[in-house]
Parts: C-alpha cells; sequence; structure tokens
C-alpha cells in the first residue's frame, strides 16, 4: 500500500457518484482518484497502480467486465464492483472474473467504505512476501504470481490463483471451507462451496498428476483444503 495515503481509484461515468464519493474518500484517509469510462480507467490503473479500485458495471464505452478483465491481466489489488444491476448472474460472472466484492446503487458510503478497509486488509495480508514453493515438478512463486509445473508455466484464472495462493501461505495446515471462501470470494460467499470444489476441481486438472487421485491438493472430508 501507499506509504501516505492509500490510493482509491474510482471508474464510474456518473458525476454525482464522484462528487459525494470523492470527499467521503478523503475525508477517511484515502487519496481518491477518477477516471470516467474503461479506457480511461484501464489507463489510470496502469499509470497510478492505485492501492484499490472501485469500478462501474454500466461504463459508456465498454462494459464493465470486460474492465475487469483485462485489468486483472495486470492488476492484483482488489477491485470492488459498483453496480445497479442485481441480477445473481452478474455478481456471479464479475466474481468469476476476478472480482473481489459487489455493492449494488444505491449504496451507502459507510457500507462501501467498510468494505473498501476490509479488502484492503485481505490484500495486505495475502502480499507478505514469500519464496517460491516446490512441489514436486509444481512451482508456485507468489511474488512474482507464477505457477509452472515441469519448466512450463501454467495458466490459472485470478480465482484459480487466489485459492492456490491462500493454501500456499498455509501449507500443510487444514484450511476450512469458510475461510478460504471468505478469503477469496468474500462474506457474502462463506456457505457457497460449491464455488471452491470447481475451482479446485479446475486446478487438480491443471497440476495434479492424476486428477482422480490428488497427491498435491488434498480434501479433508466435512472441513476443506490442505496444500501437501
Amino acid at each position: 500500500m501507499s506509504a501516505v495515503r492509500p490510493q482509491i481509484l474510482v471508474i464510474d461515468d456518473e458525476p454525482q457518484i464522484h462528487r459525494f464519493l470523492s470527499p467521503a474518500l478523503d475525508a477517511v484517509g484515502y487519496e481518491p482518484r477518477r477516471a470516467d469510462s474503461g479506457q480511461e480507467g484501464l489507463r489510470a490503473i496502469a499509470l497510478w497502480n492505485p492501492d484499490a479500485v472501485v469500478l462501474d458495471l454500466g461504463l459508456p464505452d465498454m462494459d464493465g467486465k470486460d474492465v475487469l478483465s483485462r485489468a486483472r491481466e495486470f492488476y492484483a489489488g482488489p477491485i470492488i464492483i459498483l453496480s445497479a444491476r442485481d441480477k445473481e448472474a452478474e455478481k456471479i460472472a464479475a466474481l468469476d472474473l476476478g472480482a473481489n466484492d459487489y455493492v449494488e446503487k444505491p449504496f451507502g458510503v459507510g457500507e462501501l467504505l467498510a468494505r473498501l478497509r476490509a479488502n484492503l486488509r485481505q490484500f495486505s495480508q495475502r502480499t507478505e512476501p514469500v519464496g517460491p514453493m516446490t512441489i514436486g515438478d509444481v512451482v508456485i512463486d507468489l511474488d512474482h504470481r507464477r505457477i509452472t509445473r515441469g519448466g512450463i508455466p501454467v495458466r490459472v484464472t485470478p480465482k484459480e490463483y487466489d485459492v492456490l495462493a491462500y493454501l500456499a501461505r498455509n501449507a500443510g495446515k487444514v484450511v476450512g471451507h469458510k475461510d478460504l471462501l471468505t478469503a477469496v470470494w468474500g462474506k457474502a460467499h462463506a456457505d457457497d462451496t460449491q464455488y471452491l470444489r470447481v475451482v479446485v476441481g479446475q486446478l487438480r486438472q491443471k497440476l495434479e498428476k492424476d486428477p482422480t487421485q490428488p497427491g498435491f491438493i488434498l480434501t479433508e472430508p466435512g472441513v476443506g483444503y490442505r496444500l501437501l
């Protein structure tokens, strides 16, 4: 995070959102940054590398989910979706693309600030430096967000990476379903174990020699998972 004031980039084309959100962010010690379109937002993320991003889905030049997907190619910080779209499918799609949280419009500024604080805390805990970890022919380098198997880079989705990184930081320990879901998807999804089963299955397909007999990501029945 920034040495002085954490920078929060708000990507939204509604002037009224910036009018009341910028002073609120400033009042609690953040440095607000503004972008009014998707392209402007992507440039701002690349230029400033903000501590967190608040991203509207309904932008004038491109869909916010496209901004999210492209941002995740080079930006690892928290991204909180801000949108009037209340369909569950929209939320799931945004979370699967790498969003850390989702706040519906209209929203209370207090709630948004609380979610920002929580996500910034989680991110700072996840980014403590650790050296590359080798398990068999798999190398997990969290400092550089790089995973290889047999020396060949393994492509993973943002959620797959987040799950693997959390397990790696707790290697050898049993990580409960709720702890893992809360760390990766947020408290609102603490009971959505089907998300976790799908992602762990995808990771096993990419990393295990025999996904049907996992020796890498172990299941602790009824409890959670453990990275060997």
